[in-house]
């Protein structure tokens, strides 16, 4: 015992803990919501299981085999499916060799990958910079692998939207070498995304110097060809760089597959594979990876991944007076235009909620969201959109 003393408890996830104080013994509310974790809920409220997911399960069922190593690097055809998704099947990078793809299991794997890939052994003074705000195990995962943690501004609370000028000035401010952690597409936690001509002005600032690891969750945000188009303009503009591909979400199989590719401006000699990949493991997962393959799951894949940015619906629903008049009327008076969730994209919105106003959502309607305003609206469908819209219109009268 005397070996664990000195071993600090972890505090509660601000997110995951709410996953168990909604649960029926903690909270019997008939009416209660979750709107913290970040699932892809279907219009009953049910996490579905997609019919590739199914297939391959069934597949792996029918058809058992031994379950030995694996190359380290991962399935060799799920790294060359996701090489073709991530950059485009025609892409220069892949005819010339020069990405290299690993197997990770969730996104956060993949991240921790490429963090310590360039942990302090690799650099003199590791530095990274995130958007603020961020998903928070971001802070935690590159603070542990031995980097300083700056944050570049990113969500403007006074106009509900990017601050796109204050983003470029502080990621041309950073110094060369400096690793920047953006999100591709559907950001996290705000929901508001770079318009294309921003992403331009951010790939001109980011070609002096800095190494990038977009977050990638293709599919989510308008659809999985039109979310390649960041990755694939990085790609055209700067010499090397990281990409975090997270399957988690768009497979509706949360800690599954994910990937870390690195992209370099010329083919490497000898071995690929980044001693960050062969260190930290013997092989990955077997449960991994075969969803991607054969194409025909693929082409499954891609009409079941409807991306939750396509449940405008929903965006639309909230944004209707006719779900809660009252709400709107104080929500334009205390908060922000309405329109600003039709803006957002992809599973999360920050609502403008203050934390008490959060706080008294849980505590008094059993609607479950973070302190900082986020909600997922994936979880909202026409059977709760009304209760959850006189909530938060209940707590805005106050």
């Amino acid at each position: 015992m005397v070996l664990f003393l000195g071993v600090a408890q972890a505090p509660p996830d601000a997110i995951l803990g709410l996953v168990y104080r909604a649960v029926p013994k903690a909270d019997t509310n008939p009416r209660k919501v979750n709107l913290g974790v970040g699932v892809y809920q279907d219009a009953n409220g049910k996490l579905p299981l997609l019919r590739c997911v199914e297939a391959a399960e069934q597949r792996m069922v029918a058809t058992p085999t031994a379950k030995g190593y694996q190359a380290i690097d991962g399935l060799p055809t799920y790294d060359t499916e996701v090489k073709e998704l991530v950059f485009g099947a025609g892409s220069p990078l892949l005819a010339t060799g020069r990405v290299i793809t690993a197997q990770a299991l969730g996104g956060t794997g993949a991240l921790k990958l490429g963090a310590d890939l360039f942990c302090a052994r690799s650099l003199p003074d590791p530095k990274v910079l995130i958007s603020n705000p961020s998903w928070e195990n971001h802070q935690a995962l590159f603070t542990r692998a031995g980097f300083t943690v700056e944050k570049y501004r990113y969500y403007d609370a006074q106009t509900k939207g990017v601050d796109v000028d204050g983003m470029i000035a502080d990621l041309r401010a950073a110094a060369p070498g400096t690793i920047v952690v953006l999100h591709a597409c559907c950001h996290n936690p705000t929901g508001y995304d770079l318009a294309p001509a921003d992403w331009q002005r951010v790939i001109d600032g980011a070609v002096d110097g800095h190494l990038i690891i977009p977050r990638h969750r293709q599919g989510f945000a308008q659809g999985i060809e039109e979310d390649g188009a960041v990755v694939r303009a990085f790609a055209e503009r700067v010499g090397s760089f990281l990409v975090s591909t997270s399957f988690s979400k768009s497979f509706s199989a949360t800690g599954s597959g994910s990937a870390l590719s690195v992209a370099r401006r010329a083919r490497r000699r000898g071995g690929p594979r980044p001693v960050a990949t062969q260190d930290r493991r013997s092989a990955p997962t077997t449960r991994t990876g075969p969803w991607m393959v054969p194409p025909s799951w693929r082409r499954c894949w891609a009409s079941d991944c409807v991306p939750s940015g396509s449940r405008n619906s929903v965006r639309c629903g909230i944004a209707s007076s006719r779900c809660a008049p009252h709400w709107w009327r104080a929500w334009s008076l205390r908060v922000c235009r309405r329109e600003y969730i039709t803006d957002q994209v992809g599973m999360f919105s920050f609502s403008g909620l203050t934390k008490e106003q959060m706080q008294r959502l849980r505590s008094e309607y059993a609607v479950y969201g973070t302190d900082t305003g986020r909600i997922c609206v994936a979880a909202l469908n026409e059977g709760n959109i009304a209760y959850v819209s006189e909530s938060i219109a209940a707590v805005l009268k106050d």
